[in-house]
Formats: C-alpha cells, structure tokens, sequence
C-alpha cells in the first residue's frame, strides 16, 4: 500500500466513524459505537505519525493528492484535494494524537451517558473536518473544514442541550465566529480578485508580484496585500478568541470536558495559528497586517492571563490559559517566528490537552464539581491526577533552566519570547519589544494562576469534607460562575448512581492511562523535536512549507539574544510560582480574603474586563433596539399600518358607512333608481344638445 493511499484512509477513517455512530449507533449500541470510532481515530492517528515519521526522519518529499472536483464556476476552479508537507503532516499528528485519546477517555467520562454514539459521532465529525482544513490545497477546502470544525463545534458545545446554559453558548460560539468567518470571506475574495486563484501552489509563487498593488479609499492608498491579510486575520480571531472575539471560548466550557480538550485546547482553536503560518507568503509581504497580528497576540496573551488570575471554576481558568497561550502563537507569527508559533501549537497540544483531561478526572472523581473552592486535599486520593497536573502545570509555564533544558513549554515559549525581542533588536518589528515584555509578564502570570490551580485543588484543606454526609455536589447550588458539567437533565447522571458521601476518587484506568500518554508529550515533545522544528534541522524539516523573506533572521537571530533576555521568562515565572505559594499555601486562606474584599481590581478581573456586559449593551440590546424599531415602527406602524393593514381598516369603515344605507325598504331602492334614470336622462339631453 502505497503512502498516498494510507493517507486517503487515514484522513476519510473518521468520517466514516462518525457515519456508523451517526446512522445506526441506535441499533448497534453504545459499545460497538464507541469502539468503531475510536478504533478508527486510532487508525488515522498511526497513518498520521507514520507520515510524520518518514517526513521528519525519512525521505518524504511534499505531495498532493487531486481526489475529485468541487466547485468549478468560471475561471473560479477548486478541487478536493489532500496536501501533505511539513505543516499539514505537523496537524495530523496534533489532531489525531490528542483526538484519538480523547475517544479513549470518553469512554470512561461519558459512561453514565445514554446518548453516547451521537457523542462519538460529533467528536469523529469534528476531527474529519479538522482533518480536512488542515490538508487543503486551497481556499475553498479550508473555509469548508473551517465551517465544518464551526458546525461540529456547536453541536458539542450544545451536547446537553436540555441545559439552557448550553445552548446559550453554543449559540454564542456559533454566532461570534460568525463574525470572523465574514471576514475571512472576504479575504479570500480579495485574494481572487487580486490573483485570479485560491489555490496554494498557483498563488504563492505569484505573491511577490503584487506586493505593491494599492487601493484608493477615501482618498487614502491602502494596500491591497495588507487588507487582505487582515481581513483573514479576522477570521483567525474568531477562531483562535483573539482579543475582541474571545468572548465565546469560556462559555464553551459548558461542553463536556473531553469537549474542551479536543475543541478547545489542542486542535479547532489552532486552525487560526495554523492558517496564519501556512499564508505565511502573504504575511511576509504585508507588514502592515502581521503587525497587527502581532498587537493583537500580545493583547491577547496579557488579557487572558489577567483575567485567570481570579477565576474559580477550573475549567475555566484552563480556558482563559488557552486564550493567553494563542495570543503567544499569533504574537511570534506576527514578528515572523512562523517556526516558534507552530512549534508552540505543537508542544501546547500536548500539555494543554492534558491539563482538562486532568481537569475533567478531578470532576469526576468530585461527582461533577467544578469550584475550586470546593477542593482541597486531593493530592492523597487521585495520586495519578495530581501527578500529571503536576506535569502539565510545569509544562504550561515552561518551567526549565536556559542552556539546560525543561518540559515541553520551556522549548516553545522561550523560542517564541526570545524571537519577538530579535525582531525588535534587529529593527525587523518595532512592536516587537512589546510584545516582549508583554510575553515576560504574561509568563509569570501564568505561573501564578497555573500553581493557583494546584494549590487550591490538590492542597490546602479539604472543603469537600465538611460536605460529608449531605447529597453529593450536584444538589448543591453553584454560584453564577462555577457550572455543572453534567447538568439536571436526561443527558447527565451521577457516576455512582445514589445520593451519599462525597468522597473523591481516583478515575478508572481508561481515563488515566491518555492522561499518562499526554503527559509523556509534555515531558518530552520540546526536547525531541526542537531541533527539526527551531533548531539546526529546521530547513530540512520544513522544506519551503513555511516561506520567510530575505529580510526576515528572526528566528535564526532569537538564538543569540543577550542573556538576560534568556533568562527572564525563568524570574517572572520562579516570582510568579512563590507569589502563589505564598499566598495559597504558606498564607492558606489569603487569597479568599483577598476575593471576599472584592475591590475595584479583583471586580475588573473576576468579570473578566467587562467584556460580556459591554457586548450586551452595545450589540445584544442595541441590535434588539434596532430590530423592535423596525418591526413596530417601520414593519407594524409604516408598512402595515399603511399597507394591508390600513386598507383593510379603510374597507372595514366603507363598508361600515355603507351597509347603514342598506335599509331593506323597497321605496328606498325604488327613489334611487328614479335619481339615476333623472342623472341619465340630464347626461343624454346635454349631450345630445351639444
């Protein structure tokens, strides 16, 4: 069997597990259907690392499979195809690895759940759809693997949709990305209409060609390449929740957990990264637009991080991690470290994914609770869980000792700092010094929500204990922001099925050992794989995937910052790390008073900026102004009123004022005919006199 060949069953396998699930997981049950798609996400994932393999260590040179025509209008011309080089054999293994063990572990998670193959199903549709963006030849695939990933995203957010909670933000996903998908739209159109192609290997070589070509505007010559490249970048916003359109990405928590490792971390959220690195031939040519990419990135990274530090649910406080760390990603591909970002994304699928599956094992071992501030003292009963939280926290704040070595993250992050600090030393990127110094900080504040995390759920005393003895978490009331993730409804039950002790538990061996396996990547991802993708293997690694002008050193530059720049990530997350010691261990309780003082600061963070509020001001109630506006004014007063409505109160009157002459006597109709004959006989003698 050919390498073409496995590739096609590899990427189509999932499709096909989604299919049986689908369509006939009624029939053949919850087992067989779980068992068919993860087997086949299994396959794919061996296909995957097969051909990463052979590409990295290998002599696999880049191919595309041509499979069959999609949309061919005119000179408008787009084939199904599947692209593989270095960037879209990077994905396949990111999406299948961290898709194939998150099937493994719903099959722990989602035990007590009757609708279990409609969950398999929309988790394989997801990754086919995933897999499809990420080997696309052109334009067109990726926005049909971009609406795809979007579609199946809603439906996971959504899963429980008897929850109101869920549906509101499945519908909040679904509509802000909407926002971005507009934009990107409309960059793909600019595109065309600049090259007269979508497709990858006809418009990259043709980029250089009209790198000067401007618009009038307002009398302002704007340039072409750089609207174009933002206006994609619009749509790697909505995706990625980028500053302005994050708001959707917390609300999704309200998925099941596997949902939020497999969405929400590892892969969907990527494909912003992803798509900005592969344009990387446009953004060269469109400094304009990376620098914005580059503003908005650090923003991002800083925000997120800020508003981490003070949240409860720890789902949540995952999630805005998740935001922060793309904001590192889109920052590094703003200054033109394309090799940092996807090496970032490749590491941080590996950790993060980790971090809320271990997440999820703590609900489950708490029966579904979610509050940190429930916790305490789990370190002792879910040894596992603690061990590889543990793991992924040192990884996420990338932990480790320049010129020595570390977890996953140090590799990436560092890279990703030390390359916005070249570019800005090298006049490559004047943002680049802020970005810099946003990632230095950044970097603390994730060490101190990171360790925050830990502290209050695997250390301090044990809260849970006082709830000994009463109905487990689930009949306890939440407050506003810490949610259920099974909640009241036909989809949700208790994994032990009665009303008794809350006494925490380690979860079964199916759900630890892809928490084992993640926590391997974690450990080891950075160093193995630095080399090929930052390193000295880097140009036989990516092979021309990623393109890099001849004015751009950043990355090769980043390897020879001063030491102080080395060396700062380390301080600010070693302060970060004791500032949460100090407070949630060796001052156990501090940080409570802190949040029961409830000042100005701890409001602005803890309600997350305002952000949601705002929104709902000026576009949830505005809109709803406008709408009211035009439907009674407009649609009921205007166009009813004076339309069907009003002529049929005018027939209504007429006829009203009408039948009042109809009187029924006979000498009354007899004295109007004689006035018509009267009327007739004036006419003719008139006319005829004429």
């Amino acid at each position: 069997m050919t390498i073409q060949t496995l590739v096609i069953l590899g990427v189509f396998a999932p499709l096909l597990g989604a299919a049986i699930a689908g369509f006939f997981g009624r029939r053949i049950g919850n087992i067989p259907s779980q068992a068919v798609t993860t087997g086949l996400l299994f396959f794919s994932c061996a296909v995957a690392w097969t051909v990463f393999g052979q590409w990295t260590w290998g002599h696999l040179e880049p191919f595309t499979i041509r499979l069959a025509p999609f949309i061919n209008v005119g000179d408008f011309q787009s084939a199904w195809s599947i692209r593989i080089d270095a960037m879209s054999a990077t994905m396949l293994i990111v999406v299948t690895s961290v898709s194939s063990l998150v099937h493994l572990y719903s099959w722990g998670y989602m035990a007590e759940d009757d609708s279990r193959p409609r969950f398999f199903a929309y988790l394989s549709l997801f990754t086919f759809m995933m897999l499809a963006l990420v080997t696309a030849a052109d334009f067109m695939q990726i926005f049909f693997g971009w609406e795809g990933v979007g579609l199946a995203s809603y439906l996971l957010i959504g899963f429980w949709f008897k929850k109101p909670t869920a549906s509101a933000a499945a519908i909040k996903a679904f509509v802000v990305n909407r926002v971005g998908d507009f934009g990107f739209v409309l960059g793909i159109m600019t595109i065309y209409w600049m090259y007269g192609t979508i497709n990858f290997a006809e418009l990259f070589p043709l980029i250089g060609t009209k790198a000067g070509t401007t618009w009038e505007f307002l009398g302002v010559h704007w340039s072409a390449l750089d609207l174009a490249g933002f206006l994609l970048f619009i749509g790697a916003m909505g995706k990625s929740a980028q500053f302005f359109l994050h708001t959707w990405l917390p609300d999704a928590m309200e998925g099941p957990t596997p949902v939020s490792a497999l969405i929400h971390a590892a892969t969907m959220v990527t494909a912003g990264v992803y798509m900005v690195c592969l344009l990387s031939p446009i953004y060269e040519y469109a400094p304009g637009a990376s620098q914005i990419i580059a503003i908005i990135g650090a923003i991002t990274a800083l925000f997120a991080a800020t508003v981490g530090l003070t949240q409860n649910d720890i789902k949540r406080v995952i999630a805005y991690s998740t935001c922060s760390q793309l904001g590192y990603m889109f920052f590094a591909a703003g200054v033109g470290a394309y090799q940092a970002a996807m090496f970032h994304l490749f590491t941080h699928a590996f950790f993060k994914a980790l971090l809320f599956l271990g997440a999820g094992s703590v609900i489950h071992g708490m029966h579904h609770e979610q509050d940190m501030r429930k916790m305490g003292g789990l370190w002792k009963l879910l040894p596992v869980t603690y061990a590889v939280m543990t793991i992924g926290t040192i990884a996420i704040t990338g932990l480790g000792i320049p010129g020595v070595g570390g977890f996953a993250g140090f590799y990436s992050k560092d890279s990703i700092i030390e390359s916005a600090y070249a570019s800005a030393a090298s006049g490559h990127s004047a943002i680049g010094m802020f970005a810099f110094f946003v990632g230095i900080i950044a970097a603390g504040l994730t060490a101190y929500y990171s360790w925050r995390l830990v502290f209050m759920t695997f250390h301090n005393k044990p809260v849970w204990k006082e709830e000994e003895g009463h109905a487990h978490a689930d009949d306890h009331a939440h407050d506003a922001h810490a949610h259920d993730d099974h909640a009241h409804d036909d989809h949700a039950h208790d994994d032990h099925g009665h009303h008794g002790p809350l006494k925490p538990h380690e979860s079964p061996w199916v759900m630890l050992v892809p928490l084992i396996l993640l926590s391997v990547g974690a450990v080891a991802a950075g160093v193995v794989f630095a080399p090929h993708f930052i390193g000295h293997h880097e140009h036989e690694f990516w092979r021309g995937a990623i393109f890099v002008g001849e004015h751009n050193h950043v990355l090769h530059e980043s390897h020879e910052v001063p030491t102080w720049v080395k060396w700062s990530p380390l301080i600010l997350t070693l302060i970060g790390t004791a500032f949460a010691y100090w407070i949630y261990v060796a001052r156990e309780g501090m940080g409570r008073r802190m949040a029961e003082r409830n000042g100005v600061v701890y409001r602005f963070l803890y309600n997350k900026w305002y952000f949601d509020e705002l929104y709902d001001a000026v576009f949830v109630r505005g809109f709803r102004a406008i709408g009211n506006f035009f439907w009674k004014i407009c649609d009921v007063k205007i166009i009813d009123g004076l339309g069907p409505n009003g002529a049929a109160w005018a027939s209504l009157k007429s006829a009203a004022r009408l039948g009042k002459i109809q009187s029924g006597y006979v000498y009354h109709y007899a004295f109007v005919m004689l006035l018509g004959v009267a009327g007739l006989l004036t006419f003719a003698i008139l006319a005829w006199g004429a």
